[in-house]
C-alpha cells in the first residue's frame, strides 16, 4: 500500500496532468510548467523544489534550458538523463517549428525574418543559415550551412555558391545569429554580406537579404539599407 506522502505526491502529478491536459500551459505559473515538464526525467521525487531552484539561478525557462549540462548535473545534483532531458526542450520546439516551415514552398518575404528566427531557437554557438528559391519564388533549400562566427567567411560563401548552383537557385537569403547580444550590424557582417551580395552576383544569382537574428529579435540588412542606415547591396 503506498504511503500517505507518496499518494500525495502521486496525487499532485495527476492534478498537473489533468490541468495540462484541459488548459495547456497558458494557465500555469513558469515553475509549474517547468515541475511537470521534470516528472518525464525525473520520475520519482518531488519536482516542485527543483524548478524553484533552476528558476532562482536561471530566472526564465529559456535560461534553464540554454545553461550548460555540466552545470546542471554539477550544481543541481540532475542525472545526465534529467540534464539532457532540459537540455532537449529548445533542440525539439526548433524541430518542430522546422517541421511546419518545410512544408512551406513558397517563400513568402514578410516571414522569412520570422522563420530564421526559427532557425536559431536554443542555439548558443554562432552559426549561419542559408535559404534559395526559385524564379518564381518556391522553396529549394533552407538549413544550416556553417557553425561559428560568420567572419570566417572562406567556408560559408564556397558552400553558399555550391549549395545555390546544385539546386539551380535565382534567389538567396541568409542569416546569422548574435547569441545574447545585438541584432545590429557589425562591420564585418557588412563586409561579409557584400562580399557573399558579389559573389553571388557573378554566377546569376540575387542575395535579397541577410537577416541577423538573436534570441528576441532580427535586422534585416536589406530595409536597414532602404531606410540609409547601411550601405551594403548596391555596388
Amino acid at each position: 500500500m503506498a504511503s500517505k506522502s507518496g499518494g500525495e505526491h502521486s496525487g499532485h502529478r495527476q492534478r498537473l496532468r489533468k490541468k495540462f491536459i484541459n488548459n495547456g500551459f497558458d494557465v500555469f505559473e513558469p515553475h509549474e510548467a517547468l515541475e511537470m515538464y521534470l516528472f518525464y526525467a525525473i520520475p520519482r521525487k518531488d519536482t516542485n523544489p527543483l524548478a524553484h531552484k533552476l528558476l532562482d539561478r536561471y530566472l526564465t525557462i529559456g535560461g534553464v534550458c540554454d545553461a550548460p549540462l555540466d552545470e546542471l548535473m554539477r550544481e543541481f545534483n540532475l542525472t545526465e538523463s534529467a540534464a539532457v532531458f532540459i537540455k532537449m526542450l529548445p533542440e525539439m520546439s526548433r524541430l518542430y517549428n522546422e517541421s511546419k516551415i518545410s512544408n512551406k514552398h513558397i517563400i513568402e518575404p514578410d516571414n522569412i525574418g520570422e522563420m530564421f528566427r526559427t532557425k536559431f531557437i536554443g542555439r548558443t554557438s554562432e552559426a549561419t543559415a542559408l535559404m534559395l528559391g526559385d524564379a518564381k519564388g518556391k522553396m529549394l533549400y533552407f538549413g544550416i550551412i556553417a557553425k561559428g562566427s560568420i567572419n570566417s567567411t572562406d567556408v560559408p560563401i564556397r558552400k553558399v555558391v555550391d549549395l545555390a548552383l546544385r539546386h539551380n537557385a535565382k534567389t538567396a537569403y541568409i542569416a546569422h545569429n548574435h547569441p545574447s547580444g545585438s541584432a545590429l550590424p557589425s562591420e564585418s557582417d557588412l563586409t561579409t554580406t557584400k562580399l557573399v551580395n558579389q559573389t553571388l552576383a557573378n554566377v546569376g544569382i540575387n542575395l535579397l537579404d541577410h537577416f541577423i537574428v538573436t534570441d528576441d529579435d532580427y535586422v534585416s540588412l536589406r530595409e536597414s539599407e532602404s531606410t540609409g542606415k547601411i550601405f551594403v547591396y548596391d555596388s
